[in-house]
């Protein structure tokens, strides 16, 4: 994974995920539960939408749901599985989009007795930084 030092981690995040996971995934649809802090403190919580085409994951499903009530910068995210299965971290994608929405944002991984909290930067090393390729329109 990565070197760097592991970050405070947010254990009312991983709650709230995992309240969200054992209460709302039901099913194959949606089976993975998301969480994150917005820059205001709020928690907002979402399920994946599993689907045969390659339905979007509850991280992606989270960046959507923030939008919708207002929030546009979050500082840390955390996925649990259902059926107790703990925190998950993020697939490749979601790390990529979560690097290209919000570079500074706070991933926790790890297992419930030792969750960590690392930069998404981190977790993605010599990454693609989407923003960095886009042409200077001014």
């Amino acid at each position: 994974m990565t070197t760097a030092l592991p970050h405070p981690v947010d254990h009312e995040l991983i709650a709230a995920a995992t309240h969200v996971a054992r209460t709302r995934c039901r099913g194959d649809n949606h089976t993975v539960a998301a969480a994150a802090r917005a820059r205001d403190g709020r928690i907002i919580t979402a399920v994946n939408a599993y689907h045969f085409t390659g339905g979007p994951c509850a991280e992606l499903v989270l960046i959507g749901t923030a939008a919708s009530q207002g929030a546009y910068e979050l500082d840390t995210i955390v996925a649990v599985g259902d059926r107790d299965r703990g925190i998950v971290p993020p697939c490749g994608r979601c790390r990529q989009v979560l690097l290209d929405y919000f570079p500074t944002i706070e991933v926790i991984v790890g297992t419930a007795d030792l969750p960590r909290a690392f930069s998404v930067g981190d977790l993605l090393p010599e990454s693609y930084v989407w923003a960095d390729q886009q042409l200077d329109t001014a």
